[in-house]
């Protein structure tokens, strides 16, 4: 679903990894602008890839997405250091505005004010 949105707006999509593990080492490798990247995942939970992220490209732009609601779970990822959370099920609207918001934040450098 992400690729299908990303693709028709014109992003290009440079990796795509299926577990955890695989992730943190395309992302070191090809040192994308953004990383989406889900909580829950076969081998591994994405707020310790998000923090193995963080230290390795700090200036990675990484939204986390999850079906999760849990209001701690998303502080801990924002406080990690994600720069947003989209949660599943989510449409193209909120995607691309979360992901624009992550994108001119980080341009600014200021901090996350709200939950998606």
């Amino acid at each position: 679903m992400l690729r299908t949105i990303l693709v028709a707006d014109g992003y290009r999509i440079i990796a795509e990894a299926s577990n955890g593990k695989a992730g943190v080492e395309q992302a070191i490798k090809l040192k994308p602008d953004l990383v989406f990247l889900d909580i829950e995942m076969p081998d591994t939970s994405g707020v310790d890839v998000l923090k193995e992220l963080m230290k390795e490209l700090p200036k990675t732009i990484v939204l986390m997405v999850s079906g999760l609601r849990d209001a701690e779970t998303i502080k801990s990822c924002l406080a990690s250091g994600a720069a947003g959370f989209i949660i599943k099920p989510f449409n193209a609207g909120t995607v691309l505005k979360v992901m624009r918001d992550a994108v001119i934040r980080a341009e600014q450098r200021t901090p996350p004010t709200r939950i998606s």
